[in-house]
């Protein structure tokens, strides 16, 4: 999962576009050792420490790893999408911001 992640943020980079993490690893820690031996680049938040930490429980998220692809207004417009579909997913969003953005 995390190549393909490292993939998006070059993909994407300089464009309306960002990853953001919950991450449920036992500790801080625990956490900062993923980010490091990952090479995690973009924000990572730690939910507590537990499978259904306060952000997981608040999103709903049932499964690891959930994906949700939210658009420049907020709204969630894809869930759990991976490999091609997600790409086009993040495609069409990040043509949707530019376009609002002119």
């Amino acid at each position: 999962m995390y190549p393909h992640e490292r993939s998006l943020v070059k993909k994407f980079s300089n464009r309306p576009f960002a990853i953001i993490g919950v991450n449920s690893d036992t500790s801080k820690i625990e956490l900062k050792k993923a980010i490091a031996k990952e090479k995690i680049t973009w924000r990572s938040f730690f939910d507590g420490g537990v499978i259904g930490g306060p952000i997981a429980t608040q999103w709903g998220v049932r499964g690891w790893p959930t994906l949700y692809v939210i658009d420049h207004k907020g709204v969630i417009r894809f869930k759990d999408r991976r490999g091609e579909e997600l790409e086009s997913a993040i495609d069409k969003l990040v043509a949707e911001a530019e376009a609002a953005a002119k």
